[in-house]
């Protein structure tokens, strides 16, 4: 895609790592390759992206050499911590550990994580601090990012410019085919921010508007979702959770799916649906929601054990076996990644910067459209769908 990308021998050190190995064992797209089939790409191939893109971004910006390497270095090792199948598990990983993937890369960075912390010895071997590494990769949910990691969090950066193009190819699919040579070729830094020049201005509203579509058309096709929440509810609802899962958001893909198989019961039931294409089908949902049922759908995203019993109390009510239906809120759940601040992409136009992404019109719309055309979706077992749909259609009492 990017063609040949040159590793220098700190990048090779660091690839050759059992923890960036791993990589190799995760879809960058989780389960989107059951609606698109090509779609088996891997963390590990993004990740070399990231690096590339990374690098002609410090390139363009004029970084100096230790500046570049950082920053090149925090894009090649900003995904250590995905836990199988990428974003499917991120919700369960929040659950049981108390944070997200951002904050597990930074402990493999600083060899925190169980194992042998090779990554953190390598880079001071090449004279690199593994907190600067670690700080541009996770900044905090409290902390902007530096002028360095806006490369790496923004509403343009690199992370972003990779995965479009890739997830684009590898998909089929052509919202996502992003200008990203323009928008390379124009980008600035203005007042400590990154910047576009004027003529990059349509590579810059071409990248919003694929981003904005690939999120709907790829990330949140209900399909992939039915997918994806019965992993995660083979995940929440094996033996022993959530201590359990502890350990799982190390493993790859094969071996969550080789291991839940094992556990019996609706974990393995759920993961032959999986492995056989057997999925959960959508039979009932909401395409729109009041500001009140919004709040009561994110009160019980908040809290994923109430959400498990009243996907039980609506199976019991179907006198199905629990976990026949589970609920996606992932359309109430998702606002956007906070470090997508449109607001702040800045168009410089002969030293004059203006922000044509502040306030109401067109653009605004675009940036906060919903990721999802269901914001509650409610998945059923195939054998129940017909009786689900019929229930709960006629009885709103049913719901919170």
């Amino acid at each position: 895609m990017h063609g040949p990308i040159a590793l220098d021998p700190l990048a090779l050190d660091l690839i050759g790592t059992p923890e960036f190995q791993r990589l190799w064992g995760i879809r960058q797209t989780g389960f989107a390759h059951l609606v698109f089939p090509g779609a088996n790409h891997t963390r590990l191939e993004h990740s070399l992206g990231t690096y590339w893109v990374a690098g002609r971004f410090a390139e363009h910006l004029g970084l100096d050499p230790d500046s570049a390497r950082a920053v090149t270095t925090g894009a090649l090792l900003h995904d250590l911590g995905h836990g199988p199948f990428s974003h499917t598990l991120d919700g369960a990983m929040r659950e049981v550990l108390g944070h997200g993937h951002e904050t597990e890369s930074r402990a493999r960075i600083l060899g925190r994580a169980p194992g042998d912390p090779t990554i953190p010895s390598i880079l001071r071997r090449h004279g690199v601090d593994p907190g600067d590494v670690a700080t541009l990769v996770d900044p905090g949910p409290r902390r902007r990012p530096s002028g360095l990691g806006r490369i790496l969090h923004g509403a343009i950066d690199a992370d972003r410019v990779d995965y479009l193009q890739r997830d684009a190819h590898y998909t089929g699919v052509a919202h996502g085919a992003i200008d990203a040579v323009r928008l390379l070729d124009t980008v600035r830094v203005a007042s400590n921010r990154i910047v576009f020049a004027e003529k990059g201005r349509s590579a810059v509203e071409g990248f919003l508007v694929g981003r904005a579509l690939m999120y709907s058309t790829v990330y949140f096709h209900k399909t992939v979702r039915a997918a994806e929440v019965m992993a995660q509810a083979a995940v929440e609802r094996q033996p022993g959770f959530p201590e359990s899962a502890r350990p799982q958001f190390g493993w790859s893909d094969g071996e969550l799916l080789v291991r839940l198989g094992e556990a019996g019961g609706l974990p393995a039931a759920l993961v032959r649906g999986l492995t056989t294409r057997r999925l959960y089908k959508r039979a009932f949902g909401w395409r729109e929601v009041t500001p009140r049922a919004r709040r009561r759908w994110l009160r019980l995203a908040a809290e994923p054990s109430e959400r498990r019993a009243l996907e039980d109390r609506l199976a019991e009510r179907l006198a199905a076996p629990a976990g026949s239906i589970l609920l996606d809120l992932s359309g109430v759940e998702v606002r956007g990644d906070p470090a997508e601040d449109w607001a702040e992409v800045g168009i410089d136009s002969g030293g004059r910067v203006s922000y044509p992404f502040r306030g109401p019109g067109p653009w605004e719309a675009l940036v906060h459209r919903p990721p999802a055309d269901w914001p509650v979706s409610v998945y059923v077992a195939p054998r129940w769908r017909v009786a689900a749909a019929r229930l709960f259609a006629r009885d709103p009492s049913a719901w919170p």
